[in-house]
């Protein structure tokens, strides 16, 4: 049986694959898979074997009204649903519950069952609702596993606090299968927005070398810059990263470019700004404005630089100008800018919005605590330019968000850039 085309609700025309293992909270797939459907979703299950000990196939296959696929080995199951079928079709991947050996695997790209194969070949979106006793949770590896999804994109859904099955009391329910489908409807809603888009994001600092050991940096961790990434991914955007040295792992989706100095992240990134290449450019890089005008080919020993050293600097490219004046009276692409200011935020934010030719300045004040460099949130405030008044000047409009983690200021900036990169 497949659901009628003509299925109205939130997710109608969405597909969605549903991924149970084996926790006491699998009971609760029924309910969820019911509230998907009736909101409109095309639902498809995989089950592990610990997930059919708690509920059976055939009950999740009635109310999705399609096979359940249990095993990656099963030759009719996979002549019928194919597990590479499956990721192919998927406009969401959601895995409910969880169990803390689901989410290692999912966390280190694991596909021993045909769950973690599917998961492994999904380009979908993944959201993932945590169930287990909360020791569990708590354990640092099992944090850092849910953490090392998060940076990839990955969307968590609880877990809950409250009273568990093995008698404790603390977080490790899984989230209520209605606000899990409130997520994945929000979701679904994003991808919507993107999907096809070309974005190219710059994320990180640049390193100028002094020498071959030392060089002139700075303190950005290149966190927003990947967030926004993995949220244009997730939306279904075509997505270029060119970041700077940072330890991050690549976000699910896309595509990515290293980079060191300014010069090689000008190279990177200016020919984007050409007619028909990239619908929008963001540039949260913390680039160097200046680089050692010599870069010495040894390196430089204490004895031989004296007792006060004098450093000759010169300009680096300045990206976001050039590609503002590269750009001219195209409105194609959109050009994104940062500003990381410790004072007079709003202002010098409307100057860069102007003097750079940008569409929009994304600025934040870094020496506000949790919105700094390397912090895992951030406030920011978004100008964004109005047509020119008889002065030739107007003044921006302004948006201002309150401190959030950076991917959940990632949704919110593409919630306001997706319209006006229009159809």
């Amino acid at each position: 049986m497949h659901r009628d085309a003509s299925s109205t609700g939130p997710l109608a025309g969405r597909t969605v694959v549903v991924g149970v293992s084996g926790g006491i909270a699998a009971y609760k797939s029924a309910e969820l898979v019911r509230l998907l459907t009736k909101a409109g979703a095309d639902v498809y299950v995989v089950m592990t074997d610990g997930a059919q000990r708690f509920i059976t196939p055939l009950t999740l296959q009635t109310l999705s009204g399609h096979p359940v696929g249990t095993d990656l080995f099963d030759l009719t199951q996979e002549s019928e649903i194919g597990h590479i079928s499956l990721a192919d079709r998927a406009d969401l991947l959601l895995v409910a519950p969880a169990t803390a050996n689901v989410l290692a695997k999912l966390s280190l790209g694991l596909a021993d069952d045909l769950l973690t194969t599917v998961a492994l070949a999904c380009k979908a979106p993944l959201l993932v609702a945590p169930a287990m006793n909360v020791n569990m949770w708590q354990q640092p590896q099992v944090q850092e596993h849910a953490n090392r999804l998060r940076g990839r994109g990955v969307e968590l859904c609880g877990p809950e606090p409250g009273e568990l099955a093995c008698g404790w009391v603390g977080s490790g329910r899984m989230a209520e299968p209605s606000a899990i489908v409130e997520q994945a409807v929000a979701m679904l809603a994003s991808v919507r927005s993107l999907r096809g888009k070309r974005v190219v994001i710059s994320a990180g600092p640049t390193y100028e070398a002094l020498d071959p050991v030392r060089f002139l940096g700075n303190r950005s961790s290149g966190k927003m810059g990947f967030a926004l990434a993995a949220a244009a991914a997730r939306s279904g955007a075509q997505v270029t990263l060119v970041a700077g040295p940072v330890a991050l792992p690549t976000p699910a989706g896309v595509h990515r470019i290293d980079v060191e100095s300014a010069a090689e992240m000008a190279a990177a990134v200016l020919p984007w700004v050409e007619p028909g290449a990239a619908d929008i450019i963001i540039m949260t890089a913390a680039v160097a404005d200046f680089r050692p005008a010599v870069v010495a080919a040894d390196k430089l020993k204490k004895a031989s630089l004296g007792g006060q050293p004098q450093l000759v600097l010169t300009p680096t490219v300045d990206i976001l100008a050039e590609l503002g004046q590269r750009r001219g009276s195209r409105r194609q692409p959109l050009l994104v800018g940062f500003a990381a200011e410790t004072q007079k935020v709003e202002e010098y934010a409307a100057h860069k919005l102007r003097e750079k030719r940008c569409d929009v300045i994304v600025a934040n004040d870094v020496a506000e605590a949790g919105s700094g460099f390397g912090t895992d949130t951030n406030r920011v405030t978004v100008l964004f330019a109005q047509s020119e008044g008889s002065d030739g000047h107007a003044a921006p409009r302004i948006e201002c968000l309150p401190l959030l983690r950076k991917d959940e200021v990632a949704a919110r900036l593409w919630e306001l850039l997706g319209p006006l990169l229009g159809d």
